[in-house]
Parts: structure tokens; sequence; C-alpha cells
């Protein structure tokens, strides 16, 4: 059926061509585009329909709708209809806009044209923002979504709210746990946390620990949270496959947080004999482990990998978890799975601190796991991130000059150059396009040069904007 704002669009395709048939739907659709027929805004057909009417396959279709997504052309997301990017003369400023006239150079011209720091219209455009850390928003609300929030809103107030958590959501913790991350742990073990930092800050307050090892490179944020409570880190190397524990010190710190599922930044995955050598170590010296388990769910070569925690039978490892990244930052709900020898002390302290998330929230978030509708979320953002992170690969993996650090997993990529890293920055600044740097994640500033970007919290048509923008700044110096 077509929609209101949908175009009959003037396509064909020839079977004698020597060109593939994608590509001759990928050229007409840019010409039309460039005349004027398709304009920002408008529906496009399905792509099953499209092949319908074509005669050709749907993967011919959904190809060629693929190559004009990562362009920046086209606008769609998971359960949604494909669009013409509303913001396309953000992306492609050179393409006539409505009522005027058609410029014929326009359609040799437009995807060589860089994205813009003000739209068509001269006013200033925020910068596109690829700062890690963020995922999409995408997808989140809908009837799950509002029946667990209406269903947490009509509920009895229960006073007090125990200070570990509201009992169904813990249970449902644990479920989700087991099925998602291979851990079995009883719900009388874990406590709700305001995120992944709170969940560390009440740790130590917990342990009392004062000197902790931290992966180097590592996550900024956590390092601040430790010497904001007076704990001293200790760098512990990192390489490609996660932490290095054939270095791992004979002094050994009362605590180590680690990513083994997927180090933060570099992304590797800690081999089983690395974790077991980890788990053998922390035991001989009384070293409390915290894994870390960030986006560990968002992984595109595998199944998500089992976290350190199901190999642990010693009771020596804290798993920290959250779900800003697998569903939203604001719902600002985390959780630690804490050893029985320490569960008392982790009372004591949250018992004095009071429990920091409010029971509506708990509530709508036991609801909103017990119907499943977190694991389908999850699966349909594997896909999306999943398409992103190939579109991240095939803009930058013919740069000259430039490294892109495999990407398993997670919402951000790390490309490794040999540029001045200020320059490169400011040079993506003026383009409009933040990143971070990636001797940023040294304590004291590493030697390697590079960026670190996010491609989880932004649309298709920016990301496809801001990877031109790298890849035209990296190659400048090539």
């Amino acid at each position: 059926m077509r929609t209101a704002r949908e175009v009959t669009l003037p396509l064909h395709v020839d079977r004698a061509a020597a060109e593939p048939l994608p590509a001759q739907l990928v050229a007409q659709l840019r010409g039309l585009l460039a005349s004027g027929v398709l304009r920002p805004g408008d529906d496009l057909p399905s792509t099953r329909a499209l092949a319908a009417h074509l005669g050709v396959a749907r993967g011919t279709v959904v190809t060629a709708y693929e190559q004009l997504l990562a362009e920046g052309w086209f606008s769609g997301a998971a359960g949604r209809s494909t669009t013409v990017n509303p913001r396309l003369h953000e992306v492609h400023p050179r393409l006539p806009v409505a009522g005027e006239a058609a410029d014929p150079r326009a359609a040799r011209a437009a995807t060589a044209a860089p994205a813009p720091t003000t739209s068509a219209a001269g006013r200033p455009r925020p910068p596109l923002d690829l700062r890690p850390g963020q995922p999409t928003q995408t997808g989140v609300v809908g009837p799950a979504w509002r029946s667990a929030w209406r269903r947490a809103a009509d509920a009895p107030v229960e006073v007090p709210l125990p200070p570990l958590g509201w009992p169904p959501l813990r249970a449902a913790i644990a479920d989700h746990l087991r099925r998602m991350r291979a851990v079995v742990r009883d719900p009388a073990e874990i406590v709700v946390t305001a995120g992944v930092r709170e969940g560390l800050a009440l740790l130590l307050m917990a342990t009392g620990a004062r000197t902790v090892g931290v992966e180097e490179p590592g996550y900024p944020s956590l390092r601040r949270v430790l010497t904001a409570f007076g704990a001293r880190p200790v760098p512990l190397p990192a390489d490609a496959q996660g932490l290095v524990t054939a270095s791992l010190p004979a002094a050994a710190p009362q605590a180590v947080i680690v990513t083994p599922s997927h180090q933060y930044p570099l992304g590797g995955s800690l081999p089983v004999d690395r974790r077991l050598q980890l788990l053998d170590w922390a035991a001989a010296h009384g070293t409390l482990v915290v894994e870390d388990d960030y986006d560990s769910e968002l992984r595109y070569t595998s199944a998500p990998l089992p976290a350190l925690t199901s190999l642990d039978h010693r009771g020596g490892v804290a798993l920290l978890g959250t779900f800003a990244k697998t569903l939203t930052p604001a719902v600002a709900v985390g959780f630690v799975v804490v050893p029985p020898a320490l569960l008392g002390a982790v009372e004591a302290v949250r018992g004095g601190l009071g429990q920091p998330v409010s029971l509506v929230t708990q509530r709508a978030l036991a609801h909103y796991l017990d119907s499943g509708a977190l694991m389908r979320h999850t699966q349909r953002m594997r896909h999306l991130y999943r398409r992103r992170r190939a579109q991240v690969v095939r803009a930058l993996r013919a740069v000259p000059g430039a490294r892109v650090y495999p990407m398993d997993g997670g919402l951000h990529a790390v490309v490794e150059h040999e540029r001045d890293e200020p320059e490169v920055l400011a040079a993506l600044a003026a383009r409009g396009v933040l990143v971070a740097a990636l001797s940023d994640y040294w304590a004291g500033g590493g030697s390697r040069r590079g960026l670190v970007f996010g491609f989880g919290g932004v649309s298709d048509a920016d990301l496809a904007a801001a990877l031109t923008a790298i890849a035209a700044v990296l190659a400048e110096g090539a």
C-alpha cells in the first residue's frame, strides 16, 4: 500500500548491461535525487514491493538501499520504512531545494560534497557528536515499554524500599544474566545501582580498597571514581587480546578492574587461558576482581561470550552491569553481582546511603525484563550496530596511513594514524565532527595516536557524513 508521501519511481533494470543490477538502481536513484524528483522526507517503496515491480530479487533492492543509506541519501531504522533523508541538504548541500531548478551538475558533484557546518538556509547546526558512550534511542519506546511504566506507576507504593533493591527486579536481573551471560547467581547476591560508576563506588566503600589495578589503556571515568574515593590506580598493561595476565605484578593491588569480554577501548576479548590465569592470581593474592561487563551483549562476530564471573568458583569476582548501552542511559539503572563474602559489607554501606533508584523505575524495568522485551530489543540493536560497523569499515579501510581496529562488538571504533592528534581533532571539529583522542585512554597520555568514536548514537545519514569527514581529514596527511 502506498503512503501519502511515497513517490512513484521511474526505475528500470537492463539485464543485458555489464553494470550489476544494484549499481543500476543506485545510479538511477541518485539521478532522481539530483533532479528533485525525490525530495527530503519522501517515503520510498518497500524493498519487497519495488523488487516485485521491477521483477528482480529483493536482495538487489536491499543492496541498493543500503548503499544509499550508507552515503546519507536515505534514512531508515529498524521497524520503520525507508525515506529520503530529511536532512539531505545538510549532507549533500548542492542538491536543489524544493521549487528550484535542478542543477545538471548536481548529479555529478553531489557524492563528493563534504558535510557542511551550516544548514542549507545558512543556520548553524549542532556538531555531530561521535564521542563514545551513546547508544541509539531508536525502538526503546514501544508497547512493552509503555506497558511496563503504566504497570509500575499504577502499583501501590511500598515503603521502605529494600536497600539492595526491589526483590522482583533483582530476580529479573538474575534470570537475564542466566540467559544472556551464562551467570547463575542467587538474586540475593544482586544489588541494584544507579549505574556502573555508582556500583564501583559502592564496592570501594565496602572493601576499603586503596590500590586498584586498571587496564592500560582503559576507561578514564572509572579511574576518576577511584581517585575520588582515595584509591590509587595501578596501571596494568593490555594488548589486542585484553589484560596481559603474564605481566600481573607480584605486589598485587587489593582489587583489579577488567573488561574481559570487550576491552575498552581496543576491543579485544580475553582468551580463556588468560581468564583462568587472572582468577588463579587473584585467589593467590586475595585480590577482588571487578568485571566491568559494559557492552558485552552487543557482539557481532559470534554469540555473546560468557562472563568471567561464570568461571569464578571461589567467590572472588564482582560483576558490574548496566542497562545504559543495551537500553538507554536515561533509565540510569545498573547492578552489581556481589560475592557472598562481601554481601554483608555492601549491604551495610547501602543501608547507610539508601537505595538511589526509585521504586517506580525498578518496577518498570522488572516488568520490561520479565516480558522478554529487552532480549528482543537487544537482538534488533545487534542487527543495526552490525550494519553500522560494516559502514565504518567500508568508509575507512582504504584510507592511507589509517588502521581500523577489529570491532567484534561494542558501540565504538578505534582508528590509529600517524598524524598529529590535536591537529586531526581540530580539523574534524572545524568540519562539525567531535571525536575522542586515543592517547587519552592511557593514564599518562599514550604514545599511540588515533581517534575513538561511537557509531551508536547518531543516525545512518549523520554517521555517513561524519565518516566522509574523518576519511577526508585523515587522507590529507597521507
